[in-house]
């Protein structure tokens, strides 16, 4: 059985509690960028655009069943990192779900106290999308 977004939260807010330096949270952020699979080129587009953020972030959703699923890339180590993390607590959950979940994680990991303000603006602007595509699909 798939984990639960609040399950997948903690175990992210557990992750960062172990740095305690902000440069190895950053770091740790990069690595999961690294991580993400690669987006179909087909998908980074301007209809695929993430409006709001400095940095190019593709993102793409699709339903499969009663759950939603992303994919997303950008052309930044550090913000693909921060989609890439989203991707990670979002991906192949209920539509209901993500829209009704204020991703606490955000602030127990301190993620959004140490980002600057355009990016802080752009994890918002994704939060955003994400929501959107899964009011679509619900």
């Amino acid at each position: 059985m798939s984990k639960s977004i609040s399950e997948i939260e903690d175990e992210v807010v557990e992750e960062f509690e172990l740095f305690d330096d902000q440069m190895d949270k950053y770091e740790h952020i990069i690595e999961m960028g690294k991580k993400l699979k690669p987006l179909d080129a087909k998908y980074m587009t301007d209809d695929f655009l993430v409006k709001g953020c400095q940095s190019k972030v593709w993102l793409h959703a699709y339903k499969e069943g009663d759950k939603v699923f992303f994919e997303a890339d950008s052309n930044s180590s550090i913000t693909k990192g921060i989609i890439a993390l989203l991707v990670r607590v979002l991906s192949g959950q209920h539509p209901t779900d993500i829209i009704n979940n204020p991703l606490a994680f955000i602030d127990r990991a301190n993620l959004r106290a140490h980002l600057s303000s355009q990016r802080s603006n752009g994890l918002t602007a994704m939060i955003q999308r994400i929501k959107t595509y899964a009011g679509a699909f619900a």
